[in-house]
């Protein structure tokens, strides 16, 4: 592959970068699921653990680095991954991800740091699966039926994205655990950024409307703790993990470009939450 799907996303997000920089949300979520690994180094991932459908814990290592991020993409029946490559590969940076949608469903995105192994809890259902690193490493494995899937355990909070707002949940408690999920029709992703109060996040809010995010990281209404809940991820898609951020003010966000070139957040899909111990 010369691309992998989570290159796609950078693309996706370069508007991103320049105001809320990306950092791995450290995520913690201990149970008795099965548990499926991925080990990131530079340009390779490497999947172990359990291979059957139901409810996983993901746990993403990474070494020779200092963060990555890893992907879980479902092929669609009939898809080869060496046709998912090349449709991967030929996409542009303007690409809009829901591009994807022919070949498959992206079911897991997350990230992690170098040291500090993060866990999230996923449902995997059965068929061919590429395991993604964020730049060209790749590895296709097979997820055959249960005769008992594990289900995912109930979480304290959800938050659901939509086409294109956010629904559920608008505080969150440190060391909750917390479903997030995408029911809208479209790829989206849930990302994050520390307010200093309510009435600066609602500023932020009126930024993003107008496009203008970089605007409000200059403007100082964000505090320069942000994160990623959830990375892109497809229709139907579901993310648990143990909130560890610390209690305040945040802005949640989705930064998918959109078909007329504008991102979800300029089509209102932004909410402030609270985090309280």
């Amino acid at each position: 592959m010369k691309r992998s799907v989570l290159a796609t996303i950078g693309l996706s997000v370069a508007v991103v970068a320049s105001g809320f920089v990306l950092m791995a949300a450290s995520s913690v979520a201990a149970s008795s699921l099965p548990t499926l690994t991925l080990a990131l180094t530079p340009h390779t991932i490497t999947v172990g653990g359990s291979e059957v459908s139901g409810a996983v814990n993901v746990v993403s290592t990474v070494t020779g680095e200092a963060n990555d991020s890893p992907g879980l993409f479902l092929l669609a029946p009939g898809v080869t991954p060496a046709e998912f490559g090349k449709a991967i590969s030929s996409f542009g940076n303007s690409t809009p991800l829901d591009a994807v949608d022919p070949y498959g469903t992206i079911v897991f995105d997350g990230d992690t740091n170098k040291g500090t192994p993060t866990t999230n809890e996923v449902v995997l259902q059965p068929g061919t699966y590429v395991a993604l690193e964020n730049g060209s490493g790749h590895a296709v494995f097979t997820v055959t039926a249960s005769a008992s899937p594990a289900a995912l355990p109930k979480p304290g909070g959800t938050v659901t994205a939509i086409d294109f707002a956010f629904r559920g949940a608008s505080k969150l408690h440190d060391g909750e655990l917390v479903r997030f999920e995408n029911d809208g029709y479209l790829i989206h992703m849930i990302l994050f950024a520390q307010a200093k109060s309510v009435a600066d996040a609602k500023k932020a809010e009126a930024l993003l409307l107008a496009g203008k995010l970089t605007s409000a990281d200059k403007k100082k209404y964000g505090t320069g703790v942000q994160g990623m809940f959830a990375g892109p991820i497809s229709h139907g898609a579901v993310q648990q993990e143990v909130i560890t951020e610390p209690p305040g003010v945040y802005i949640i966000l989705c930064a998918m470009n959109a078909e007329d070139g504008r991102l979800h957040y300029q089509l209102g899909m932004y909410r402030t939450i609270k985090i309280v111990k």
